[in-house]
């Protein structure tokens, strides 16, 4: 089986808590982060709905970080424009 890696090559902001990812496979997505945002308990997430602090993103070894990877997702999930795994957590419940 041959794996070949996607790697994040651009990210712009175009709402609130949207992006425009551009990937190496010429793949672009706007995922929406704010359901996402919203939806956890945990501050240090929930930090994140300050505007000034979402937009403090960029792109490092393909990878979509905000501080020093005090926030990242996968890049699959991203590509996939899937960062929430809903289906599976109630599976679990």
């Amino acid at each position: 089986m041959n794996y070949t890696p996607i790697n994040i090559v651009a990210a712009t902001q175009t709402g609130d808590y949207s992006l425009k990812i551009e990937f190496d496979d010429k793949t672009v997505q706007i995922v929406d982060f704010g359901p996402f945002l919203k939806r956890s308990h945990h501050p240090d997430v929930r930090a994140y709905l300050q505007s000034e602090r979402f937009a403090s993103f960029h792109v490092t070894y393909g990878e979509l970080v905000w501080g020093d990877y005090d926030l990242c997702f996968p890049v699959i999930d991203l590509h996939r424009n899937c960062i929430e795994h809903l289906d599976t957590l109630a599976q679990a419940a």
